[in-house]
C-alpha cells in the first residue's frame, strides 16, 4: 500500500487515471468555445441574448467543472483509499511442515541442470507457492544441522531464505540424514503428528547411518516424512571449487581417484515409507516436491493454526464516491438554461 496526501492507497495502480478529470475539463471548455464561435457566425454578439434568452454561459462552464471533478473523485475512489486500521487476530487451517534441504558439497554435482542445489532451490520455491494456511519451516544440513527459518506462514521471507541455501555455509562435511530428520522433529509441539510432515531433499548419501532408525521414532509419533531425491543414478563428480565458479577439477578418494556421487533411491524410499510418507526422486517428476504435496501432503488433515495478527485497514473510498454522485446529480440537474422568471418578479 503506497501512502499519499495523508492516505493510504490499496490500489495506487488508477492514480494516472485522475488525469481523465483534467482532460475532460479542458475538452468541455474547448467545446464551448467552438459552440460560442459557431454561434458568432450565424448571431451578432450583441444579439446573442436576445435569440438565446435563457442559455448560460456560466451554467454550461460549471457543468463540464462538476462533470471533470465527479470523474476524478470517482477515479480516487477507485483507488481504494485507507485511513486507519483495527488488529485482528488470524486463525488459518492448515498443516506444519518442516522442510529439510541437503547443502553438503555432493549438492553441486551437475547431473541434474544446472545442479543438484540449485534444483532443490528451484523445488522448495515451488512449494511455497502452493502453501495456502500452511505453516513451514527451513532447516539446511550436511554433517551438521542448521535452522534457517521457524514455523511460518511468511512464505516471501521463506523464498528468500532458500535462495541463500548454500554449502558455503556447512560446518561438518558429509551427509547426516539422521541428525536432519531429528531436528526436524524437534521443531513441532508434539501434540499429534496427524497434522505434521517432514519434507527432506536429498542426493541420497546417508553417511551417518541413522535415517531409518529416526524414521521409526516419527512413526511412533505419528508424523509422516517425503523424500525427493535430488540426483541421478548415473551420478556425478564432485566439483571441488564454488558452486558458482567453473574448473578446478573434481574431489577424489584416499587412491586418487575422482569420486562419483550416485543417488541411493532405495535407502530413501525405506526412510520414508517406514513413516507411511513417500519417496520422488526428481528424475521421474518435472516437480517432484509439489507432486507429493499435491497428491499426499495436502490431504493430511488440516487443524487450526494460529497466524498472528493482520491489519484491517478501514475503507475510505465512500468519501470520494459521495463527492462524484454529488457533483454528477449536480451537473446533470443544472442544464444550461436559466431559470425562467414569473411574471411580477423584479427583473
Amino acid at each position: 500500500m503506497n501512502s499519499a496526501f495523508g492516505f493510504e492507497w490499496l490500489r495506487p495502480e488508477w492514480w494516472p487515471a485522475l488525469a481523465l478529470g483534467p482532460v475532460l475539463f479542458f475538452l468541455g471548455q474547448f467545446g464551448l468555445r467552438l459552440r460560442r464561435r459557431a454561434l458568432a457566425k450565424l448571431v451578432a454578439e450583441h444579439q446573442v441574448t436576445r435569440f438565446m434568452p435563457h442559455w448560460s454561459l456560466s451554467q454550461a462552464r460549471l457543468r463540464v467543472l462538476l462533470a471533470a471533478t465527479g470523474l476524478a473523485a470517482l477515479v480516487l475512489a477507485l483507488a481504494g483509499p485507507v485511513r486507519g486500521y483495527t488488529l485482528r487476530d488470524v486463525q488459518r487451517r492448515g498443516l506444519d511442515l518442516v522442510v529439510c534441504v541437503d547443502t553438503s558439497r555432493s549438492m553441486l554435482v551437475e547431473d541434474l541442470r544446472p545442479n543438484r542445489m540449485a534444483r532443490a532451490r528451484r523445488e522448495v520455491r515451488g512449494l511455497l507457492q502452493r502453501l495456502q494456511g500452511d505453516r513451514a519451516a527451513l532447516v539446511a544440513f550436511a554433517g551438521d544441522v542448521r535452522d534457517v527459518a521457524p514455523l511460518t506462514h511468511d512464505r516471501a521471507t521463506l523464498s528468500q531464505f532458500v535462495e541463500a541455501l548454500s554449502p558455503r555455509d556447512n560446518l561438518v562435511g558429509g551427509t547426516d540424514i539422521g541428525g536432519a530428520l531429528e531436528h526436524a522433529l524437534k521443531l513441532f509441539d508434539g501434540r499429534t503428528g496427524a497434522h505434521e510432515a517432514v519434507l527432506l531433499l536429498t542426493d541420497g548419501e546417508d553417511h551417518g547411518g541413522r535415517g531409518l532408525a529416526v524414521a521409526e521414532e516419527a512413526a511412533r509419533v505419528g508424523i509422516r516424512i517425503f523424500i525427493v531425491g535430488m540426483a541421478t543414478t548415473g551420478g556425478g563428480k564432485i566439483p571441488l571449487v564454488d558452486e558458482a565458479a567453473r574448473g578446478g577439477g573434481f574431489q577424489q578418494d584416499d587412491d586418487g581417484a575422482e569420486v562419483v556421487s550416485t543417488l541411493n533411491g532405495a535407502s530413501l524410499a525405506a526412510i520414508a515409507e517406514a513413516t507411511g510418507g513417500a519417496y520422488l526422486a526428481a528424475t521421474d517428476s518435472p516437480v517432484p516436491l509439489e507432486e507429493l504435496y499435491e497428491k499426499r501432503i495436502s490431504r493430511m488433515e488440516a487443524r487450526d493454526l494460529w497466524a498472528g495478527r493482520e491489519r484491517v485497514p478501514h475503507d475510505r473510498f465512500q468519501w470520494a464516491l459521495v463527492i462524484a454522485l454529488v457533483c454528477m446529480t449536480a451537473e446533470g440537474a443544472l442544464g444550461e438554461r436559466r431559470r425562467k422568471r414569473n411574471k411580477g418578479e423584479v427583473a
